[in-house]
């Protein structure tokens, strides 16, 4: 199927590895520029290295915290310096720690808010008026399947992956005019560093080793396996598409089965 993406500049959040270079790897594939960012410069260049030779050049690398809005601006201008517009956002970020109600501080809240609602906020206002004035866009939040069905121990997460929620279906109906697209995607339980880093943390604390963890966690999913990353860029490629214009206000997940809600 032919995305249509192959003229589009699409800025991908965290694409250093996980989700968020999975994401980018299936959108070279459709021939998209590339504006890459994360927080670790190396990891982020070699991705930057690989993708160019999949589109000749047309890749840039940004290191950056975007949980600080400085960086957040100096992402977006350097994407904008480059390549003169940003078509496609893809915001993605590492999950903030794992833990109940009561052993969260407010310096956590207050990290854990600018880390995954923050970002989204500051990046999706700084390439907004560009996608308005083209009429054509495609937002695109990687949250969690916390948001429809509340992971255990995961606090932070599920509160604030929920507030990205509700700000995404509400832009989607003021944007839709311009013929911009705002959804989400939810990953569930994917082969990933950090559901290493999840099962290792709810191993330590259960008192069982984190194959344990993940094992039980298989039990949960019908497909009785984790995600691939590549699974989920398929339908993220899909969603920030041409073709999938007709899309907006959705969060779809991509688990297995796992969410066991009718909606």
């Amino acid at each position: 199927m032919e995305l249509g993406l192959q003229n589009k500049v699409a800025l991908v959040a965290a694409s250093s590895r996980g989700l968020g270079r999975a994401v980018a790897e299936e959108l070279a594939e459709e021939g998209a520029s590339l504006i890459l960012c994360a927080r670790a410069e190396g990891p982020l260049n070699e991705v930057r290295d690989s993708l160019s030779r999949k589109v000749a050049g047309r890749v840039i690398a940004v290191p950056a915290d975007l949980s600080v809005a400085a960086d957040v601006e100096r992402v977006v201008g350097r994407g904008l310096e480059h390549f003169g517009h940003i078509d496609v956002l893809v915001t993605n970020g590492g999950g903030p720690p794992a833990g109940p109600f009561e052993s969260l501080s407010r310096e956590a809240w207050d990290a854990a808010a600018r880390l995954v609602l923050a970002s989204v906020i500051d990046l999706t206002r700084l390439v907004l008026p560009g996608m308005k004035a083209r009429r054509w866009g495609r937002i695109l939040n990687v949250t969690s399947i916390a948001v429809k069905q509340p992971v255990a121990n995961l606090m932070l997460s599920n509160s604030l992956r929920a507030a990205v929620t509700g700000f995404a279906r509400t832009l989607a109906n003021e944007t839709a005019a311009y013929g911009i697209t705002v959804n989400n995607i939810l990953p569930g339980y994917t082969r990933t560093d950090r559901v290493e880093q999840l099962a290792e943390a709810i191993g330590a604390k259960d008192g069982v080793a984190a194959e344990a963890v993940k094992a039980r966690w298989e039990a949960e999913i019908p497909m009785r396996r984790l995600g691939e990353p590549r699974e989920f860029a398929a339908l993220a490629a899909f969603l920030v598409s041409e073709r999938a214009g007709y899309i907006t206000g959705s969060s779809i997940a991509v688990d297995g089965g796992w969410i066991r809600s009718l909606f």
